[in-house]
């Protein structure tokens, strides 16, 4: 006489949920920012505040990814009934599988304002550009970021692959971001998903004091390109 096995426990498992930003999302979008900043320990460069933050969305705001468009990673312990209205975008759903279930305890201070037990998890903010080299439009990842106890379950690759896929089908010519030079670990996740560095490129930019000097200046009296 055989013995039936033993039903294997259940694989745990969440459920993501990928939408669009709104202005009801700027509280935690701040902490996020926050989070981010000091896990590049760059805390000195902090400054945006919330009332700041309010620029990205606009009252008359252009369709997703041709302006600034904040995508929202929401998880779940339970399967998200999705009821979005955004016509112009439709939240990405999906089953995560886990190989052990995570206590999240930051989960609190991270609840979506959407309620139903949601939590945030991270978002990501683009924008589009344009390439003079390939006469097409592109688009610009300002910042992606996975808080770090959901991190190393294929949200970040989810969310970056989402933006990659909108600009290809937007028919753009490129998509790109910036690393820090001593991030190792992100460099090599972004190569493995097929981004090339290009080492012969350097980023200049005008902050603070230097930028605010040129308001007012009507011409440049100084040199020209």
């Amino acid at each position: 006489m055989s013995s039936a096995k033993a039903p294997s426990p259940e694989q745990p498992a969440i459920w993501s949920r990928i939408r669009l930003g709104d202005r009801c999302d700027i509280p935690i979008m701040h902490r996020l920012i926050q989070q981010s900043i000091a896990s590049h320990l760059l805390d000195d460069h902090f400054s945006p505040n919330e009332c700041s933050l309010s620029a990205l969305f606009p009252s008359s705001p252009l369709p997703p990814f041709r302006s600034y468009t904040v995508l929202i990673l929401e998880l779940s312990p339970s399967p998200i009934v999705s009821n979005e209205s955004e016509s112009d975008f439709r939240p990405l759903v999906k089953r995560i599988a886990l190989q052990s279930v995570v206590e999240d305890p930051e989960a609190a201070a991270f609840a979506s304002p959407r309620g139903a037990a949601l939590v945030v998890a991270g978002f990501v903010l683009c924008f589009p550009n344009y390439s003079t080299f390939m006469g097409r439009p592109g688009l610009y990842v300002e910042d992606i970021f996975v808080r770090e106890v959901w991190r190393r379950r294929g949200l970040g690759r989810m969310m970056l692959t989402l933006v990659v896929r909108e600009a290809a089908k937007m028919g753009c010519g490129k998509v790109e971001w910036s690393v820090l030079d001593r991030n190792d670990n992100a460099s090599s996740f972004y190569e493995g998903m097929g981004a090339a560095m290009f080492p012969q490129w350097r980023i200049f930019r005008l902050t603070g004091e230097e930028l605010s000097k040129y308001a007012g200046e009507e011409e440049d009296r100084d040199g020209q390109l």
